[in-house]
């Protein structure tokens, strides 16, 4: 479906753009993939790697809303990939976060009106679920956001969805990068926050590939949810470093012991697919839909009242060999 399409996306050049971007190149025959983003030199650096014809490279910030209008001229889907992500930063700018997350967010949905984009999918994140930190909570607004943007459109073909997972291995800032990096150095213990906490884990190829069978799969109003498996961070550290020592140092501000993707408090909107969850929205639109079956034929059915998707019920644990062959490239 993205051959001779023209396909944007924000924050492109981060780990997940870049991915995206190589899947697309090796998989389709887009007409023009667009890079939208604020820094200049991540720019210059993917133009020494991704140099195809079809590439294009805009300058530009998700809270300038008149920008974003001229990049998705012509545009046919969009991927919102660009936020604020790290949890103290936001904590400590919280007016910044939400200028990017939120505002940013009602941006590039009036922009994808305006130009009548075929279909937008914004990646959210688990800490959207039952937010206690500012992050998750300026990305749950943004999952309201895109979802309540189907309700805009009038007659305008343009639609909306979201995708949410877990920890990406090996992206910037998590876990992986900074256990190898103390183990290189030499380190005689590595740094555990609780002995109980997991997490969700993902590659980014399998977040990438998530996002494109949803571009096929969305009508509008959903948020996507991957089953994919936990890990317990013990256990995570016991697989990188078996001989080191670990070292319980607290639960740091804005973190959960489990995180949640799919809340208990939606369970009566939570649709059981094979490899997935649909969350429904809460409202109902101009056009008339069942999410029961998707537009792929992929059928789903409800989960049962108080059913809640967290990484420390999960049913599905990595052990420690398929961790080390997922993470293998980070190592």
């Amino acid at each position: 479906m993205f051959n001779n399409k023209n396909i944007l996306i924000t924050g492109g050049t981060g780990s997940f753009g870049k991915k995206y971007t190589d899947v697309l190149l090796a998989n389709y025959k887009p007409n023009k993939i667009i890079i939208f983003s604020r820094d200049e030199l991540k720019q210059f650096e993917m133009q020494q790697t991704y140099n195809d014809s079809c590439m294009r490279y805009f300058i530009g910030d998700v809270r300038d809303g008149e920008r974003l209008k001229e990049a998705m001229n012509g545009v046919d889907y969009v991927i919102h990939a660009a936020a604020m992500k790290q949890v103290p930063a936001a904590e400590y700018n919280p007016m910044e976060c939400i200028k990017t997350n939120i505002h940013g967010a009602e941006n590039v949905i009036k922009a994808a009106i305006t130009n009548e984009v075929d279909k937008v999918i914004a990646l959210s994140t688990d800490k959207a679920a039952n937010p206690i930190n500012l992050y998750g909570s300026t990305k749950l607004a943004s999952d309201k956001l895109f979802v309540a943007a189907n309700n805009m459109v009038g007659k305008k073909k343009t639609r909306f969805a979201a995708v949410r997972y877990g920890n990406v291995i090996g992206s910037r800032g998590s876990v992986i990068p900074f256990f190898s990096k103390l183990i290189k150095e030499g380190a005689t213990e590595l740094p555990i926050t609780h002995a109980d906490m997991t997490r969700f884990m993902i590659t980014l190829e399998e977040g990438v590939n998530f996002v494109l069978k949803n571009f096929e799969r969305m009508q509008g109003g959903e948020i996507f949810v991957p089953k994919i498996p936990s890990m317990n961070m013990t256990e995570l550290a016991k697989a990188m470093a078996p001989d080191l020592p670990q070292k319980i140092i607290g639960i740091r501000p804005g973190e959960k012991l489990h995180e949640i993707m799919c809340p208990a408090d939606d369970s009566h909107l939570t649709l059981e697919f094979d490899d997935h969850y649909v969350i429904q929205p809460t409202i109902t639109f101009a056009f008339k839909t069942s999410y029961l079956e998707n537009r792929l034929g992929e059928q789903g059915k409800p989960v049962e009242q108080g059913f809640e998707y967290n990484s420390g019920n999960n049913t599905e644990w990595l052990s420690h060999d398929k961790f080390l062959e997922m993470a293998q490239e980070y190592l």
